[in-house]
């Protein structure tokens, strides 16, 4: 039973697996819309109404698919995940606004809230050390002050 008090010793593997995991798809949940074109974008767009946001329902469609689409690559390479986790829980949170709206009760708007907490969980947390992320940004320690 010591397996059950032994240290976390792969939390950055759990992350890799949990950002591959999610990034793949989310990738494939917003291909199609991105795929869609202008139509599609606009019609995502338009659930900005719901929030009060009526103007550029195209380009509000757009950017939530490339919100998913790409935020999952980026999520996946671990690259700008703050931002990327941002800007994918706020989606979320338009879906699971847009699916309360609609009437389709807890089992219609549950996927979308869990990514949105999903997704604000992850910003704190981190992307872990297997990312670009670790690789690419400096850290604390690293910059200079000028």
């Amino acid at each position: 039973m010591s397996f059950l008090r032994a240290q976390y010793n792969h939390t950055d593997t759990g992350l890799l697996l949990l950002r591959l995991g999610i990034g793949f798809m989310f990738i494939l949940h917003g291909w199609p819309k991105m795929a869609g074109g202008p139509d599609m974008w606009e019609q995502i767009g338009k659930n900005m109404e719901l929030i009060g946001i009526g103007f550029l329902p195209t380009f509000w469609g757009f950017m939530a698919s490339a919100a998913e689409t790409i935020g999952g690559a980026f999520l996946m390479l671990g690259l700008l995940h703050r931002p990327t986790c941002i800007l994918l829980a706020i989606t979320m949170v338009i879906a699971t606004i847009r699916h309360i709206a609609a009437g389709d009760g807890f089992g219609g708007y549950s996927h979308a809230l869990e990514a949105a907490i999903l997704f604000s969980s992850l910003y704190f947390i981190g992307p872990g050390k297997y990312s670009l992320d670790e690789t690419i940004l400096p850290t604390r320690k690293d910059r200079s002050v000028f």
